[in-house]
């Protein structure tokens, strides 16, 4: 019993940083399935791994043995369950600008950076807010450093500059590409009419439609961020590294564009 609590207390620095990054490393795949239906079986997972170490140092052989054969062979099992949510892990790390995934949270918080950059994005929210008095539907990706140029391929190539005219009439009810998703790249719209994959969280607040699961769902998969337009409430969202939050007013869409994208100016 004695050797069994020095083999705890004796722990080393290299120990602790160990179980330091061990730890982030789980909360980071836990922040990741939370809200999907994947989320028990990583519990699962977690637990049976937790209980074969346990065994291990209790030096119960046999028992060692069956769950030690278990967790080798379903490393190979968590590559092909959880490979949606691995490609976003790895999304997420290779990403140059990670720090400002960081930032984006801090953003929710009521940060805000300055940036060298400087696009005119005001025909594009006022468009926004023409549509919600109407409660016209619209789904609006803007990107960043991933292309996503199979998500361009999907819809109706355009190649124009923003402008709120050209924003509405393809928005427009009775348009071929009010159904999909508009593509923004800077200051000029891409495409129309793209679609867009769908998240699978469950635990979204509210009732989201399509539209609003659409939009979440291609910021898991990049770091694009995406303005949505509610057609049944006229109320605004946007969406940025899997989150979701509902627009107040024309400056928190103002801010909220400049703090991705960089200060406002004349292009």
């Amino acid at each position: 019993m004695i050797l069994f609590i020095t083999a705890f207390i004796d722990l080393r620095i290299l120990d602790l940083i160990d179980i330091i990054l061990v730890a982030s490393l789980l909360y980071t795949l836990y922040y990741l399935l939370k809200g999907t239906a994947a989320i028990n079986i990583f519990l699962s997972i977690v637990a049976i791994f937790l209980i074969w170490k346990l065994v291990t140092v209790l030096q119960m052989e046999m028992l060692g043995e069956i769950l030690g054969a278990f967790v080798s062979v379903g490393f190979i099992a968590l590559i092909i369950i959880f490979q949606p949510e691995i490609r976003q892990f790895l999304l997420a790390l290779g990403t140059p600008n990670i720090i400002r995934k960081i930032k984006k949270r801090l953003y929710f918080l009521g940060f805000k950076r300055l940036d060298e950059n400087k696009f005119n994005y005001d025909p594009l929210i006022k468009a926004c807010f023409s549509m919600s008095e109407k409660q016209v539907g619209a789904l609006i990706v803007m990107t960043r450093q991933n292309d996503i140029f199979e998500i361009v391929q999907t819809g109706v190539k355009v190649d124009a500059a923003i402008s709120q005219p050209l924003i509405e009439n393809i928005f427009f009810k009775n348009s071929p590409l009010h159904d999909g998703a508009m593509i923004v790249t800077r200051t000029r719209i891409r495409a129309a009419g793209c679609i867009l994959p769908v998240t699978k969280k469950l635990d979204l607040p509210g009732r989201p439609g399509l539209r609003h699961r659409a939009g979440l769902g291609i910021t898991e998969q990049s770091d694009a961020v995406v303005i949505i337009v509610s057609e049944e409430t006229g109320e605004i969202s946007i969406a940025s590294g899997g989150f979701i939050r509902k627009i107040s007013d024309y400056q928190d869409l103002h801010r909220f564009i400049e703090q991705e994208f960089g200060t406002f100016g004349n292009t």
